[in-house]
């Protein structure tokens, strides 16, 4: 897990479609802070501040500490709406956390040492990552910020699947609880074209009707 994300927003009375459009003409951000407790709350953020921290891949999976006014609270990004086409956000949804309780989130799937795998440099196959993410459950400080797939083994044939998956402390993954038929493969290695069995031996030529006896005489 790593270090708690800040963000600053600012509380806000007015709701609705043409609230949201005002905020965002003033490059600002319309969100929500829900969960827990206490009722929902409507804020905003300063579009280009919060679009410098959602470079960073750690703050769709990590805690983040979210002032409002002089409040803080900690929450988590839920959910994210993004134009279509225009490098803009239009909304976010922040779900506080209780630190007794367990949450689900999603978090991204990083392979690592690609570039030494068995069955890529020695067998001549082609590594293809079936999923990028998935989802988990563990208490908010148990919460990593991604997961781990050593590709260094794997070899030409072979499927990772998610229970092959070095799991952190306090950490599940929530299709395992579902049953052994929900243990889906991550991570393969295949055959290219290149990598085809070619027969040891070439097939014998057909004889050509004829050519028996041409020489002789």
């Amino acid at each position: 897990m790593s270090d708690i994300i800040k963000l600053s927003a600012e509380p806000r009375a007015d709701s609705g479609k043409g609230a949201s459009r005002r905020l965002r003409r003033m490059n600002m951000v319309p969100a929500i802070v829900y969960g827990g407790e206490s009722d929902p709350v409507s804020v905003s953020l300063a579009h280009d501040a919060f679009a410098h921290e959602l470079e960073n891949e750690a703050i769709y999976t990590q805690i983040i500490s979210l002032k409002v006014g002089k409040d803080s609270e900690e929450v988590i990004l839920r959910d994210l709406q993004r134009h279509p086409y225009k490098n803009r956000i239009l909304h976010a949804d922040f779900f506080r956390i209780d630190k007794k309780k367990p949450i689900h989130v999603v978090v991204p799937i990083h392979v690592v040492n690609a570039e030494n795998c068995v069955g890529v440099k020695m067998d001549g196959g082609m590594m293809t990552q079936l999923v990028t993410e998935i989802e988990v459950l563990c208490l908010p400080k148990f919460l990593p910020e991604y997961l781990e797939v050593d590709a260094t083994e794997v070899h030409l044939g072979d499927i990772v699947h998610l229970s092959d998956i070095k799991m952190p402390e306090g950490v599940e993954i929530v299709a395992l609880t579902h049953g052994e038929d929900h243990d889906t493969g991550i991570l393969s290695v295949v055959k290219t074209r290149a990598t085809e069995e070619v027969p040891s031996e070439a097939p014998e030529a057909p004889a050509i009707e004829g050519d028996e006896g041409a020489s002789e005489g």
